[in-house]
């Protein structure tokens, strides 16, 4: 199958392309259908011949080549709706009646420039799909985010993410505008499934992406600056599956500075080792990392409700349990040669000794926060 991308270095056309190209060589097995793929990409350099190259030959066409921000007014008209228009007469010219995808916009209703001619170019084509009889598949995108996307541009999320990730201040004119919202994995997806010939389709002729968010732009605001927060507070946002806090955290991170992808953790030693949180969550609690000098045991502790879980990853350990008010020692032998998940029960007194002559490193999770006020941690001997 050859595919037409029209707008190949955009936003979309970037996200689209990788995802083909995953498919094409095999790491994406999502659409196996897809596999013999050939993708031609036209962008605003591009030559007319190359176009008229690749309208002979294409079986699917994605039109998301559009202006968004001309130093004049007018290229609106001649971006959106002109460069429609050489497309389709030169799709026609070749007598190629193959499908048609269209990156319109919601502001096609929107009596302004920009708004007229995304309307422009709607009805061009679905004028042509009559015409000639080509299936057309018009998408009218909300707000779309996601990585790749530029700043200072014509996204509000792209600029957020951009100038929060580095202490740059934003413009919120009204924290209570109410944004509609499209993740750009979701909206890729859903062109994998027009190009399979299952566009989700509204009553009026026009496709939509399935999966959308409302949101107001303070809460918008409010999520970038606590996952800006979050690196001090160890902190991770709620993440699940398909909600916007998770779209929005993978797209924030991609507009971190490539000098502050990494960030310092407090680490408490002491003669014994040393203890590091790494994060909070919460609802599924806390991880760390726990580094004991030889011969040291750490623990020696109970709890009520926390429950924990140890993983040698590196040296040798003796983990030993009893339980309140009974008299047997349970004992667990460990290393980093043989990494081994080891549940801590409440109601049992434990401790982890390091039986070997160098560091042990332990990853321990807690299914709870440590809260100074209520610990629920009680010292006594295993």
């Amino acid at each position: 199958m050859k595919l037409l991308i029209t707008g190949a270095r955009g936003f979309i056309g970037k996200n689209l392309i990788t995802t083909l190209n995953n498919i094409r060589t095999g790491r994406d097995k999502s659409f196996g259908i897809l596999e013999d793929i050939c993708v031609y990409e036209y962008d605003i350099d591009s030559s007319l011949e190359l176009l008229d190259a690749y309208c002979a030959d294409c079986d699917f066409v994605f039109h998301l080549a559009g202006v968004n921000r001309p130093k004049d007014q007018s290229e609106f008209m001649e971006g959106n709706f002109g460069f429609t228009s050489v497309l389709l007469e030169t799709l026609k010219r070749h007598g190629n009646t193959c499908p048609i995808m269209l990156s319109s916009s919601i502001q096609a209703v929107l009596d302004n420039p920009y708004g007229k001619s995304k309307k422009a170019g709607e009805e061009l084509l679905f004028e042509y799909g009559k015409e000639t009889g080509a299936p057309i598949y018009v998408y009218r995108y909300p707000n779309v985010f996601g990585k790749w996307c530029r700043p200072n541009y014509n996204s509000a999320i792209a600029t957020f993410c951009h100038n929060i990730a580095r202490g740059l201040p934003i413009q919120v004119n009204d924290r209570n505008t109410k944004m509609s919202l499209v993740y750009i994995d979701d909206l890729v997806l859903e062109l994998l499934e027009a190009l399979e010939g299952r566009a989700h389709m509204d009553g009026d002729g026009y496709c939509y992406v399935p999966i959308e968010h409302d949101a107001t732009l303070g809460e918008i605001v409010d999520l970038l600056y606590s996952f800006q927060a979050s690196r001090k507070e160890r902190e991770v946002p709620e993440m699940e599956p398909g909600s916007l806090s998770k779209k929005l955290y993978a797209t924030y991170l991609s507009y971190l500075p490539t000098d502050q992808f990494s960030y310092p953790l407090t680490m408490n030693a002491d003669e014994r080792g040393s203890f590091t949180e790494i994060l909070r969550t919460a609802e599924r609690g806390q991880f760390s990392v726990n580094i004991t000098k030889p011969g040291i045991a750490k623990g020696n502790h109970w709890h009520h409700t926390k429950n924990e879980k140890f993983v040698v990853v590196s040296g040798k350990a003796l983990i030993q349990f009893r339980r309140i008010g009974g008299d047997e020692v349970v004992e667990y032998h460990v290393s980093g040669d043989k990494m081994e998940a080891v549940d801590i029960p409440p109601g049992y007194t434990h401790n982890i000794i390091n039986e070997g002559d160098t560091d042990l490193v332990t990853f321990m999770w807690s299914s709870e926060c440590f809260n100074l006020s209520k610990p629920d941690t009680y010292f006594e001997e295993v």
